[in-house]
């Protein structure tokens, strides 16, 4: 094989309290084409990185390749976008060598060049990710359930937002998420997403990441009132998700009035497939 495309979808992480374990693949999509060429080109340091450590964990021989992306998924907005470009590079690379890994070995391998798992295991897998370390568990998402977007028109760095975040916070604060986090999981898995309603409240990271997106409790508190399940920074933002069973648009609405911000709203449902090869 000497050239092959994967789709990768997006993805919402953390949930409010599933700091760096809960995600969920959204139906937004990069599409990543990896193809062997005569001659070496310039990569991003992105793709250099991804492709380094497949070749290292591989001890396949380097060859020279090109690496094209058509970016639908913003970037540096908690959508997971880089994850989307690592794991495209690395399954773009092991379809071309001939699939020495597999799917859960290149998760895991994307999650290392993240530094966490939360976007790298719904985009390798699709649905609702818990992950643990190395180990993901998952589960299929209801189309019934709608994520409405909120993409404010500026960057949040990853780095700089994590950044922010204490080193210490109280015991009782952290009993909060665990309870919280263990609640959306249930809902997820028993697919009774009513039980989400008021399960995305965090004390972790999302109070200290308001310094950076002032309008978050605005948002979040606009999304519930026009009955929304709930709401919640998206990764380190600066997109912000409400999740609804109603009326999508009236959610729209309400939190882009809410935001006092320039953003555009998108939206979609759930990808339950993961990445995709298309050869």
């Amino acid at each position: 094989m000497e050239k092959v495309t994967i789709r990768v979808p997006a993805s919402t992480s953390n949930l409010g309290p599933g700091f760096d374990c809960l995600g969920v693949a959204l139906r937004m999509y990069n599409f990543i084409t990896v193809s062997r060429v005569l001659r070496p080109e310039r990569r991003e340091q992105i793709v250099a990185q991804a492709a380094a450590l497949f070749f290292k964990r591989t001890n396949r021989r380097r060859f020279p390749f090109s690496c094209s992306a058509i970016e639908k998924i913003p970037r540096s907005r908690g959508l997971g976008s880089s994850a989307t470009i690592r794991l495209g590079v690395l399954q773009g690379l092991n379809q071309i060598t001939g699939g020495p890994l597999d799917q859960l070995s290149i998760f895991r391998l994307c999650a290392e060049l993240e530094g966490h798992p939360d976007n790298a295991a719904p985009a390798s897998f699709g649905g609702f990710t818990v992950a643990r370390s190395e180990d993901v568990q998952c589960f299929d998402v209801s189309p019934r359930l709608k994520f409405v977007l909120l993409i404010p028109d500026f960057e949040i760095q990853t780095a700089a937002a994590r950044a922010i975040l204490p080193e210490e916070i109280l015991h009782m604060r952290a009993v909060e998420n665990v309870r919280n986090a263990c609640a959306i999981t249930a809902a997820f898995a028993s697919r009774d997403y009513g039980k989400l309603r008021g399960a995305f409240e965090d004390e972790l990271h999302q109070p200290f990441r308001v310094k950076a997106i002032r309008f978050l409790p605005c948002v979040i508190a606009a999304a519930e009132k026009a009955g929304a399940l709930g709401a919640f920074l998206s990764g380190s933002g600066s997109t912000i998700c409400a999740v609804t069973l109603g009326d999508p648009k009236k959610i729209a609405v309400a939190i882009q009035q809410a935001a006092r911000t320039r953003s555009q709203i998108i939206i979609t449902a759930a990808d339950n497939r993961g990445v995709q090869i298309y050869r």
